[in-house]
């Protein structure tokens, strides 16, 4: 694709790699079929080609309308256009960039600013979100049907391990909406961890992600949240910790992500390279002791796997989490399209809801199809949004599993 960037942007480093993103793009559709969005709508400018076309046209120097911000907020990011894409343009960078600026030229109606507003500083915020989530379980029987089924009623979380003393030891992201929504998940990571020899040093400081405000965009937010996160980790870096642990795939995308996302800051780049080289999801550890794994006791064993988008078309992990499963005793049952988004995708659930509510159905459908007693996934925010309208019980799949 040849492009013509305008001078303001022409020569920034975000606008030479758009500019490199753009001329890989070779319009051949092949992205169309597996886009939900495209799926859904059939409409080409709610397509990755269509979207990529828009993007083009605001880098050229053309004004960005309403209509453009409609057609990039309602991308999920979810990417499976990268997997399918035989030139490897990376879309989702590409995405990120083009809401950046629209972001900055079109304003949105009062509700809309308020409702991001209230997400990018409600999420990321672990102690507040959790007084709002108890709060809200204490209204919840005189809250209507519709709104009920957000409120998670609480799960014990279990215990820690006690002894951090191990001579391995790895970091753990522990998340921003995660402990307050599913309390047992890190916990049990850590279990799981410990059973094998593995300690587990915690860094409360570190919450978020920075993926929120990155999808939001609001891009240098997302980057001081980085920082704050690596300056946070470091001493335990230099300290020897084998890994960072991402449970919620979603987190993991992110964090992969620092070393490109900082590459352009001098006092920060080699230390978010090497955050990036030590990010892992647990599958990436724990497919190295398959012969040490077991079911968890009282566990159903027919499962059907919900492969996150950011497991699968993000950090490129498809299969080896089933993989694992079905070789530690469990029986996965066939999913069908299970490359196609569920419509969480981060924030999307809340934002673009009658979409999202569409796909979660077609996703449900396909993971029931198999009968299986359980659903397993791998990101909080798919767990949350599925479990919602799911008549099957819904978990992380790190719950599924023990050290024998």
């Amino acid at each position: 694709m040849q492009t013509q960037l305008a001078e303001p942007i022409k020569h920034t480093a975000a606008g030479q790699e758009a500019d490199a993103i753009l001329r890989k793009c070779t319009h051949c559709g092949f992205c169309l079929a597996n886009c939900p969005t495209y799926r859904l709508l059939g409409d080409e400018l709610d397509s990755p080609r269509g979207r990529i076309y828009q993007i083009k046209q605001v880098l050229e120097g053309e004004t960005p309308t309403k209509s453009t911000q409609l057609h990039l907020d309602r991308c999920l990011t979810c990417r499976a256009c990268e997997t399918t894409c035989p030139s490897g343009v990376e879309y989702g960078r590409l995405a990120d960039l083009g809401r950046e600026i629209v972001e900055q030229q079109v304003p949105r109606p009062p509700t809309q600013r308020w409702l991001r507003t209230a997400l990018r500083t409600v999420l990321p915020r672990p102690r507040l979100f959790g007084t709002l989530l108890a709060l809200g379980r204490l209204a919840r029987p005189l809250t209507p049907g519709i709104l009920r089924k957000k409120i998670r009623p609480r799960r014990r979380p279990g215990n820690w391990p006690g002894d951090t003393t191990q001579s391995r030891f790895v970091l753990m992201l522990e998340g921003c909406v995660q402990p307050a929504l599913e309390p047992p998940i890190n916990p049990q990571t850590a279990r799981i961890l410990d059973g094998l020899g593995i300690g587990v040093h915690r860094t409360p400081a570190v919450t978020c992600c920075g993926a929120i405000d990155q999808h939001l965009g609001a891009p240098d937010a997302a980057k001081a949240q980085i920082r704050a996160n690596i300056d946070t980790w470091w001493p335990e870096i230099e300290a020897g910790a084998e890994a960072i642990v991402v449970n919620a795939s979603g987190c993991g995308a992110q964090v992969k992500d620092y070393a490109h996302l900082l590459a352009d800051d001098s006092d920060y780049a080699d230390k978010a390279a090497k955050v990036t080289e030590l990010a892992v999801d647990p599958i990436e550890l724990l497919e190295r002791h398959a012969d040490a794994l077991a079911p968890a006791d009282g566990t159903p064993r027919r499962v059907a796997f919900q492969t996150p988008c950011t497991l699968q078309h993000a950090q490129k992990l498809n299969g080896r989490v089933d993989k694992l499963l079905a070789r530690i005793g469990f029986e996965l049952t066939p999913v069908p399209d299970s490359h196609i988004c569920c419509g969480s995708a981060g924030t999307y659930s809340v934002l673009q809801p009658k979409l999202a509510e569409q796909l979660r159905t077609q996703k449900l459908d396909n993971l029931a199809s198999g009968a299986p007693e359980l659903i397993a996934t791998a990101n909080i925010g798919c767990l949350v949004h599925l479990d919602e309208a799911s008549d099957i019980p819904v978990r992380h799949w790190l719950e599924l599993i023990q050290a024998a």
